[in-house]
């Protein structure tokens, strides 16, 4: 068995749709793409069949990939969270304390990490650092670019 999944409904949501996308109307895109590079006859010089039959194996590689993940998923009930120590699905108000900075995150399974949407990864460093830890707590964090010192401000659902 493979390494569980953790996600929030959003994510699973989320993983559910684009395996349905692919599987439905995905799919069938890209056999028409190969159908119509095979009427252009000669496979030898046919970049349009190399190029579709590349996307399929893209699409089915990534099908493959959402089902096996969602073959071993944790469903995290983010209304059951406490609010009194960061876990996966806690929403977190920290301080950067050398750029006087606040930022929002979301501790996210690793499939569902989108830094752009503040959304972490509890397997990157600031996400496994801020785990389990407690408003007011300092937390010093070594990330690729150097020690980050976080203080946290608020834990919220």
């Amino acid at each position: 068995m493979g390494k569980q999944v953790i996600l929030t409904e959003e994510g699973l949501k989320n993983l559910e749709t684009e395996l349905e996308n692919l599987k439905t109307v995905k799919r069938k895109e890209v056999a028409e793409k190969i159908k119509v590079a095979l009427s252009f006859g000669d496979l030898s010089e046919n970049s349009e069949y190399d190029e579709a039959k590349n996307e399929q194996a893209i699409i089915e590689a990534r099908i493959l990939e959402i089902e096996n993940m969602l073959k071993d998923v944790k469903i995290i009930d983010e209304h059951e969270l406490s609010t009194e120590v960061v876990y996966v699905g806690s929403k977190v108000k920290v301080k950067d304390r050398e750029y006087n900075e606040i930022l929002d995150y979301k501790i996210v399974g690793p499939s569902e990490a989108n830094p752009r949407e503040g959304k972490i990864s509890d397997e990157s460093p600031v996400g496994a650092a801020l785990l389990g830890h407690k408003v007011g707590q300092i937390v010093k964090i070594e990330t690729p670019g150097g020690i980050c010192t976080y203080e946290i401000l608020d834990i919220y659902k």
